[in-house]
C-alpha cells in the first residue's frame, strides 16, 4: 500500500506546509513561555513535564494531520476514525496540560469570550456537546458533504475540536477556581463519555452495507481526496482511480466495521488509562490523610 501511495507525490504525503505551521506553533510556544514570558508575566517557565507535553502535542498533531495519515484516512475509513480518536481525545489533554497556568488565565479573563468558555465547559454541557456534534458529524449525510468541500471540512473538525478541548476541561483544568469535580465525579464523567459516544461506533460497527458514499462512490472518493492531494496531481491520476479498493485488500464493509472498531477501542484505553490515573492519585491522596483521633486518645491515656 505504502508505495502506491507514492503516486500522490510529497506535498500529500508529509504536508509540508503544514509541518512548517507545526514548527511555527513550537517556535511560538518557546518564546511566549521562555524569553518572551517577561512581557506578559512574571510566572515561572514550564516545567520539563509541561513542555514535553506541548511538544509532544506538536509532533502528534502532526502525525495527525501532516503525514501519511492524513492521506490514508481519505483512503480508508479504519485511518480516518483512528486519526479521529487521536485527534480528539489524545491531543486536547496534552495541550491542556503543557500550556502555563497564566496564560489559560489570561484567555478565561478575555472580555466578551470568558463568559461563553465558562459556560461550555461546564460538565453536563461540555460532555453532551462533544459527544453530539460527533455522532452527528458522522451521519452519512453530513460526513460526506464535509468531505466534499475543503471549507466545510475545516470549520467542522475545527469545532468538533474545540468542543473536545471544553469536553477535557472539567477533568484536566489548571484553573483552581473551576476544579470543582471531585476524583469520583471525574470517574463518572469519563465513563459517561464512553457510554455516549458508544452509539455512533455501535451504528458504524453493526452496518451491514457501506453507509458513506466518500469511500464506496468514485466520484465522492476523488473529492475527498482533493482536500489533502494538490490539483494538479490529483487531475493527472484521476482517470486511472478507481476507488479505494485500489489500496486496500480490505472490502468496504469491513473497513467500515473494523474502523468503528478502531475508535472504541482507542477510546476505551485513553478513558481507561485516565480513570486509572485520577483513581490511584486519589487513593494516594486519602492514604495519605492521617487521622489525628487515635494519637490524641493516646496522649489522654
Amino acid at each position: 500500500m505504502w508505495l502506491e501511495l507514492y503516486m500522490f507525490g510529497f506535498r500529500a504525503l508529509w504536508s509540508p506546509y503544514y509541518l512548517l505551521f507545526i514548527v511555527l506553533l513550537s517556535a511560538a510556544y518557546y518564546y511566549l513561555t521562555g524569553p518572551g514570558r517577561y512581557r506578559f508575566t512574571n510566572e515561572p517557565a514550564p516545567t520539563p513535564k509541561q513542555q514535553t507535553m506541548f511538544y509532544s502535542s506538536m509532533l502528534l498533531l502532526y502525525v495527525i494531520k501532516g503525514s501519511p495519515v492524513d492521506l490514508l484516512s481519505h483512503i480508508m475509513f479504519t485511518a480516518h476514525m483512528s486519526q479521529m480518536a487521536l485527534y480528539f481525545l489524545l491531543f486536547p489533554l496534552l495541550v491542556i496540560r503543557g500550556l502555563p497556568v497564566w496564560m489559560w488565565q489570561k484567555l478565561f479573563s478575555l472580555n466578551g469570550i470568558a463568559p461563553l468558555l465558562r459556560l461550555l465547559t461546564k460538565p453536563l454541557i461540555a460532555i453532551l456537546l462533544f459527544n453530539g456534534l460527533f455522532s452527528i458529524y458522522h451521519m452519512p449525510a453530513i460526513f460526506d458533504f464535509a468531505k466534499s468541500d475543503e471549507i466545510a471540512h475545516a470549520v467542522i473538525t475545527t469545532v468538533i475540536l474545540f468542543t473536545a478541548f471544553c469536553m477535557w476541561w472539567p477533568v484536566f483544568t489548571p484553573l483552581k477556581s473551576m476544579q470543582t469535580m471531585s476524583p469520583i465525579l471525574k470517574i463518572g464523567y469519563i465513563f459517561a463519555n464512553g457510554v455516549l459516544i458508544t452509539p455512533a461506533c455501535g451504528l458504524i460497527i453493526f452496518a451491514g452495507a457501506p453507509i458513506y458514499e466518500t469511500y464506496s462512490q468514485s466520484g465522492a472518493w476523488i473529492q475527498a481526496l482533493s482536500l489533502c492531494v494538490p490539483a494538479d496531481v490529483l487531475n493527472g491520476l484521476s482517470n486511472s482511480l478507481s476507488g479505494p479498493q485500489f489500496f486496500t485488500p480490505i472490502p468496504l464493509v469491513e473497513d467500515q466495521q473494523l474502523g468503528g472498531i478502531v475508535m472504541k477501542i482507542t477510546q476505551e484505553v485513553i478513558f481507561g488509562a485516565i480513570i486509572a490515573r485520577i483513581f490511584f492519585e486519589w487513593f494516594q491522596q486519602e492514604g495519605d490523610v492521617v487521622d489525628p483521633m487515635p494519637s490524641s486518645a493516646s496522649n489522654e491515656t
